[in-house]
């Protein structure tokens, strides 16, 4: 009885106190991180270690602890960071003909072996969508040796509308490019080549320039393992030139792809690169702040609250501006952990469970900060209650839905539902299921080491706004914005949507930190395992 009370009161504190967090502190440090000064906060420069720093400074303030150990708010995470030279060339040859492919406007990526150079000439095979998955019955192999090879392959994932084929309309981890390259280095191959097209990837050839042609980082490759020694894409004009000294076309293999029946082809075609690249070690970290939890049992448990602090950096220019910013990628997420953590560390009576917030490193290389922190945990993945993630909040105004991809999986699905009740929020299924945001974000690694996670997100539905509204804005912000120096802050923004969803973020924490038993995975489901063998049942 006494517990129940104690719940009780605590439900009711909170959720009388979390009309203090406010858009205009949230404001604030929105355009501090992604101010000119910060230079697009990218890991191991100037820009990204002046992030940092005011990140712990804020939780200082704040009243958290550090939670990196000795005293410190920055867990090291040691990267080495691999920078494509402009002068890498890529060709292909077939019967004495040569086609040449120009960086940048035909093709951009990254040596994965970590090397100042490299070069490749191999067969090219294509291997349609690049995927093994035995549950679905699917070999994009089917037994051939493509070791030592050029893979050429598309993104994404066979189409069909059955959620139970790949998740229908939805992106599972399959179609991501990461599990492209990753399973390109699986089956031995030398290098691989996607070729991009916008249905295929979900963003336009401006976004993956942007994105695969600086430095990339990288946890350092143990001894002795060996990875691909190219690892990049094309674009859709590039892959009609090669696969035309083949006899083929996208669309020809693209339609081909989508068979259960597809086997490798080779192209009959040789693809020779030399690839330069420039290798320095990153110095970077994760920033962790703690706030301990009230009851003596369960203080050493912990829900976490994540965001990535860092964004591109200085890059090509686009109308004279170098600068990416990431206003809204990600500066909006980490200055709403900032608030979230003033308003817990405030509370008089605080949750059951400690609060870790953490802001990772290098997300935009590849989720390596939430990756390195998924295997060196602070807090122990068994004692990790939920973790729950912020990225790219749009500043368009409150919604009336919610997304929260993915907590339907979990054992915490009906606390989602009651704190989106009390925020008068509706549930909407991710609008966007073919851009595969589940498996883009830094709760995926948490889930990948069976900590229950997801990110939380506005939905489309904006309070005083037409129908399509939000769908028009995500478009003009995805084709416009989206890894662009124009993802910019303005005084115009509306704030109020931000706070909504800090407001709602806050309540899912509060309500994990005081639940009697560690949520879970529902039966089933892919990360199950993991969670049981980290010692939760």
């Amino acid at each position: 009885m006494r517990q129940l009370v104690l719940l009780i009161a605590l439900s009711w504190g909170a959720g009388a106190q979390i009309q203090e967090i406010s858009g205009e502190r949230i404001r604030a440090h929105v355009k501090f991180l992604a101010s000119d000064l910060l230079e697009g906060r990218s890991p191991g420069t100037r820009g990204g270690d002046l992030a940092t720093e005011y990140l712990a400074a804020q939780m200082a303030l704040a009243g958290a602890r550090p939670a990196a150990g000795n005293g410190a708010y920055f867990q090291k995470v040691p990267l080495i960071g691999v920078e494509p030279m402009p002068d890498a060339a890529v060709s292909a040859e077939r019967n004495g003909k040569t086609v040449s492919f120009r960086w940048l406007s035909d093709f951009v990526g990254s040596n994965y072996r970590q090397r100042p150079a490299d070069e490749f000439d191999a067969e090219a095979v294509f291997v349609g969508h690049g995927i093994v998955a035995p549950e679905f019955q699917w070999d994009d192999f089917k037994g051939v040796d493509v070791r030592g090879k050029v893979l050429v392959l598309f993104t994404n994932e066979p189409s069909s509308d059955d959620p139970k084929f790949f998740g229908g309309r939805a992106l599972t981890y399959y179609g991501r490019w990461t599990y492209k390259f990753e399973q390109a280095a699986r089956a031995g191959a030398l290098a691989a080549l996607i070729i991009h097209t916008s249905p295929t990837a979900g963003y336009g050839w401006d976004v993956v320039r942007n994105s695969w042609s600086r430095e990339e980082p990288f946890v350092k490759l143990p001894p002795g393992r060996e990875d691909l020694a190219f690892a990049g894409w094309v674009t859709e004009d590039a892959g009609e030139r090669l696969l035309s000294l083949a006899g083929r076309s996208v669309a020809e293999l693209l339609q081909a792809s989508e068979s259960r029946g597809f086997k490798p082809i080779p192209l009959g075609v040789r693809v020779r690169g030399r690839i330069q690249s420039r290798i320095r070690d990153i110095p970077s970290a994760n920033v962790a702040a703690i706030i301990p939890g009230s009851d003596p049992d369960l203080r050493d448990e912990a829900v976490i609250f994540s965001a990535h602090w860092d964004h591109l950096g200085v890059g090509e220019p686009v109308n004279g501006d170098a600068i990416y910013n990431g206003a809204v990628d990600n500066a909006t997420g980490c200055a709403m952990l900032v608030e979230i953590a003033r308003l817990w560390a405030s509370l008089e009576q605080k949750p059951r469970r400690s609060a870790l917030f953490l802001f990772v490193t290098a997300e935009e290389g590849g989720l390596r900060g939430s990756e390195y922190y998924a295997q060196h945990p602070l807090v122990p993945l068994g004692k990790t209650a939920l973790a729950l993630n912020l990225d790219a909040v749009f500043p368009f105004g409150r919604t009336l839905d919610v997304v929260v991809n993915g907590a339907e999986r979990t054992t915490f699905w009906p606390q989602v539902q009651e704190a989106a009740a009390r925020m008068k929020l509706e549930i909407r299924p991710d609008p966007r299921p073919e851009q595969g945001s589940f498996y883009r974000s830094d709760h995926f690694p948490f889930a990948q080491a069976g900590v229950p996670a997801f990110t939380v997100d506005a939905g489309d539905q904006y309070a005083g706004k037409p129908e399509g509204y939000g769908k028009k804005m995500f478009l003009e912000y995805n084709e416009r914005h989206y890894h662009q120096p124009s993802d910019e802050y303005r005084d115009d923004w509306d704030m109020s949507g931000m706070e909504q969803i800090a407001r709602f973020v806050f309540l899912l924490g509060q309500s994990a930190a005081n639940l009697d038993r560690l949520p879970t995975w529902n039966p089933g489901d892919e990360f199950l395992a993991a969670r049981i063998r980290s010692g939760v049942k």
